[in-house]
């Protein structure tokens, strides 16, 4: 797993390459990282106002090449909200890496945890902050299933390791129905509202039996996010994903 050092290098290079970039125009750091309530669990959450005249995609793919061809960063999922495009990437020694940008007239703090390192917000907008729900929708598409399957599991992991049992066994059941939602796929089932599950074969709901939470001791939420990953990395192989080989190393240590 990643160190808070490592980390902290991370995030000063990406800072220091988006203020030598001309099209970002303002940078800052949002999340736990913000407002320094961050642990060594924490994840990395960067945004970026993008020059008006930019197309956003266009900025994004060119950060998500670099990252790959550099350090190697799978990207997961993507999330646009309103004008923003977030795209979350895994990295090395199993660091999350979130990444966002907006265009710069409407690039503004989206809560409280924001800190401006560069450049400058768009005044305040009049309208509403989005409600969310309380699960992230996720398509019926292989990859991104994959995707939030593994971000479910890492967030899962720092939940058991601070002690908050209840939030742990959330997401450790989020992870497992992600992997059977993705077998669901692989084999041609319904995937969505769990209407397959009773159609997949009996070794795969053998083999996720242990995945389901027994009680919220550390201990059993581990053991169960365990078999729930390695019922992930299964059905992502399975389905023939090309990152599914690079992912599975970097979650090693959640096996």
């Amino acid at each position: 797993m990643f160190t808070v050092a490592q980390r902290d290098v991370f995030v000063e290079e990406r800072l220091e390459r988006a203020q030598k970039d001309p099209r970002v125009v303002a940078g800052a750091v949002v999340g736990s990282l913000a407002v320094d309530t961050a642990d060594r669990f924490s994840d990395v959450d960067l945004t970026f106002g993008i020059a008006d005249d930019e197309p956003v995609s266009d900025v994004l793919d060119d950060w998500s090449r670099s990252l790959a061809d550099d350090l190697g960063a799978v990207r997961l999922v993507d999330l646009e909200r309103g004008p923003t495009i977030y795209r979350v990437f895994l990295l090395a020694d199993s660091l999350q890496f979130d990444l966002s940008m907006t265009p710069a007239t409407s690039f503004r703090p989206a809560g409280p945890r924001f800190r401006l390192v560069f450049g400058d917000t768009a005044s305040s907008s009049s309208e509403p902050a989005a409600v969310g729900g309380l699960f992230i929708p996720t398509p019926p598409v292989a990859s991104d299933v994959f995707g939030w399957g593994v971000i479910y599991a890492l967030h899962a992991r720092a939940c058991i390791e601070r002690g908050r049992v209840w939030q742990a066994e959330h997401y450790v059941g989020a992870v497992r129905d992600h992997a059977l939602s993705l077998t669901c796929l692989n084999i041609g089932v319904t995937p969505t509202q769990a209407r397959g599950y009773d159609e997949l074969p009996p070794e795969v709901l053998a083999r996720t039996a242990n995945a389901h939470v027994g009680s919220l001791d550390p201990a059993t939420l581990r053991a169960a996010l365990v078999a729930a990953v390695d019922g992930l990395l299964r059905a992502g192989a399975e389905a023939r994903l090309p990152h599914a080989e690079v992912v599975a190393e970097r979650l090693a240590d959640l096996r």
